[in-house]
């Protein structure tokens, strides 16, 4: 028996230095790493109607978008928002219209099942509000039938409710640029209609009308009836404005979107805002050649990925074809890779490290953004998700961040597979003199961050995304809001970075982490999982939790850690996996339930791992990322591990199946007692 478990622990050594090679071989020459963020085609989709509004579009852009958008589409006619999800109706109609746009006729095959497809789910009446906003710019669908948003929303002060402020950084854009568009009630007319995907038993429809109240009872069905009749009220509003609060409303609102654009083009790095404050600033009269214009076109240039083939393996077409990112994620990517090549045994004075380490510090957010209006006395620090965001630093980013800093600081974190035990010293050379050198930046921006979260923290203990308190729920019912989270409230997963951030600081015993400690423990699931707000889903969350209140100094035997654990084992997989679905947002059947992917593995055993098991589970994990990694290094991976708005949008972050198990395979062996744990035969554990 101890052949076999020599023979275990020897090939997820060499699984994870293949791991570890392939993570190397992918590091930007300037220090970063960056992984592709796939979406689903409504990016694509947009895109193509953006251009078109603009004026811009050009034949050979739209047919090799109009390639990737045609290989996306299921054989049932349909797109879908995630990988193995069911078609979804405003997804399908947004790209059947940019078919159009790019010349397929309705009487091909592709074509006809998708219209067949649109008519059986509602037709044109059933699609989102946002997706009717697009087909009213192009005069296929009427602007009396989109609800109400005037631009006199960037008037109200940060004390009314309803104020801009009160929505989340990426609504908060979203919302003034599109209020702009809807004051102008623009029509670019087509060449064709849209009649054939029209229901003729669903005429008297006029969208979901907001995402509604999910609780039941009078005074939910009162709040929506009041908002119905404000929406009704805005209507008429919209129709005879009274014109001197309608120019100085756009005049501000103008302002506002054109100090917040990005030095990349973009507005918040993220396409929603970016494509909507596009076209609201050439309806206020800005030539494509403005600089502002002209930034943002060319911006969104440096988000498409443009190909030839499927080398990437995500169903790309043969011949040219591109597709947009929704956002990009070097900051994030980088904090991650870091973390994994330290628990893979690389030395924080690695020269890659080092590199990664100067080019984060070169990203620090040193500006005052929307969240000073929450946390007006409040000094910046932090990092954001893009390249280019210097408006909305997130804390998740900076939690990570901080994390993989420290890693550089301490210069020499334990090898896998060393003998080195707890205390007794570096076991690789001394710090480099480039690392040294950073020492002191790293000191600074470090102190500038912590200070920056510490005082982003929410009154009741969580930490959000972006933003302090920003929990009024109100907004969510709004009826022009029915398509993603519109607020941001505090997570489960941002929380518990936090926590082990301020844990590995040495900050474990201070009041902001003792309530942040307290606020997840309160907030665990009846099942024992918490909730996944940026990732799917409970295992994301629980991956999350684990390590951070057990770095905070809980108890292994805590009981909230013990139904943690036991829920975990109760969802692994037959195939020694764990996997999720994201429709676990809106059936609590899927909850823990899904295909095994490497990154949601990943998540289960760092909370395994961080729990101190010495469990069957915990060996058959690691056993099933050993068996399911490619020749290259690296894991195949489909599925939407990532959550952009839980229930509407979901990602796929390329980074992920390489970056999380190698952080798991990296902490099972890298120290002995570990390695032990993880490798024993079926009699040692019993033992």
């Amino acid at each position: 028996m101890a052949s076999l478990t020599v023979e275990a622990r020897s090939e997820a050594e060499v699984t994870l230095e293949r791991a570890s090679r392939r993570l190397l071989s992918l590091q930007d020459d300037a220090g970063w790493w960056r992984g592709e963020l796939q979406t689903n085609v409504t990016m694509d989709a947009e895109d193509i109607l953006l251009r078109e509004f603009l004026g811009v579009r050009r034949a050979e852009e739209t047919e090799r978008s109009a390639a990737w958008i045609r290989s996306q589409q299921r054989a049932d006619g349909t797109w879908a928002n995630f990988h193995g999800g069911p078609g979804e109706l405003s997804t399908t109609i947004e790209a059947y219209c940019a078919l159009r746009l790019a010349g397929d006729p309705t009487g091909a095959e592709h074509m006809r099942a998708a219209a067949e497809f649109i008519r059986s789910q509602g037709g044109l009446e059933g699609a989102r509000v946002f997706t009717h906003l697009w087909l009213a710019l192009f005069g296929l669908w009427s602007w009396d039938r989109v609800p109400a948003l005037p631009p006199e929303i960037i008037l109200l002060p940060p004390w009314i409710p309803l104020n801009v402020y009160d929505f989340a950084c990426w609504a908060r854009q979203t919302i003034v640029a599109v209020s702009l568009v809807k004051a102008h009630r623009p029509v670019h007319a087509l060449a064709f209609d849209l009649e054939e995907l029209r229901d003729p038993d669903a005429a008297g429809m006029a969208g979901r009308m907001g995402r509604g109240d999910r609780s039941s009872g009078r005074r939910a069905a009162l709040l929506v009836a009041l908002l119905r009749g404000l929406d009704s009220v805005l209507r008429a509003y919209e129709r005879r404005p009274i014109r001197a609060l309608r120019r100085l409303a756009v005049a501000r609102a103008e302002r506002w979107i054109v100090r917040r654009q990005e030095a990349d083009g973009s507005w918040g790095g993220i396409q929603p805002p970016w494509v909507y404050s596009l076209m609201a600033l050439q309806l206020g009269g800005y030539p494509p050649d403005h600089p502002v214009m002209s930034r943002g076109l060319q911006g969104l240039e440096e988000f498409m990925v443009e190909g030839n083939d499927d080398s990437r393996g995500v169903g790309a077409p043969a011949g040219a074809s591109r597709r947009l990112e929704a956002c990009q994620s070097p900051v994030w990517d980088t904090a991650l890779a870091m973390l994994a090549l330290s628990d893979s045994g690389l030395p924080g004075d690695h020269p890659a490290m080092v590199r990664a380490a100067d080019w984060l510090l070169g990203e620090e957010v040193t500006e005052q953004g929307d969240w000073s209006v929450a946390r007006p006395s409040l000094e910046p620090g932090g990092w954001a998700f893009e390249f280019a965001n210097v408006n909305y630093p997130d804390i998740d980013d900076t939690a990570e961040v901080v994390l993989a800093l420290d890693r550089v600081a301490a210069g020499a974190p334990i090898r896998a597979g060393s003998e080195r035990t707890e205390g007794s010293g570096p076991a690789v050379g001394e710090t480099s003199v480039r690392a040294a050198a950073i020492g002191r930046r790293i000191d600074g921006a470090v102190g500038r961050a912590l200070r920056w979260v510490e005082g982003m923290q929410s009154s009741e203990g969580g930490w959000a995304a972006f933003d302090a308190d920003n929990t009024r729920a109100l907004a969510r019912k709004l009826p022009f809001l029915d398509f993603g989270e519109v607020i941001d409230e505090p997570s489960a997963d941002v929380t518990a970075h936090t926590v082990e951030m301020l844990a590995v600081l040495g900050l474990g015993h201070t009041p902001a982490a003792r309530r942040g400690v307290r606020w997840l423990i309160d907030h665990q699931e009846d099942g024992g999982s918490w909730f996944g707000r940026w990732g799917v889903n409970h295992v994301y969350g629980t991956g999350a939790v684990l390590p951070g209140l057990l770095a905070a100094g809980v108890d292994p035997s805590h009981e909230c850690i013990r139904r943690a654990v036991r829920w975990l084992e109760e969802h692994q997989n037959d195939d020694g996996g764990w996997g999720e679905d994201p429709r676990s947002y809106d059936d609590p059947e899927w909850i823990g339930r899904g295909p095994s992917t490497p990154s949601q593995t990943a998540w289960a055993l760092l909370a395994l791992h961080a729990a101190g098991e010495r469990s069957p589970a915990l060996a058959r994990g690691v056993t099933w990322l050993v068996s399911t990694q490619r020749s290259d290094g690296g894991w195949d991976e489909p599925q939407y591990t990532g959550t952009g708005f839980p229930s509407d949008y979901y990602i796929n972050y390329h980074l992920y199946r390489l970056a999380f198990p190698m952080m798991a395979l990296g902490r099972c062996l890298h120290r002995t007692r570990d390695r032990e744990a993880c490798f024993a035969c079926p009699s040692e554990r019993q033992g």
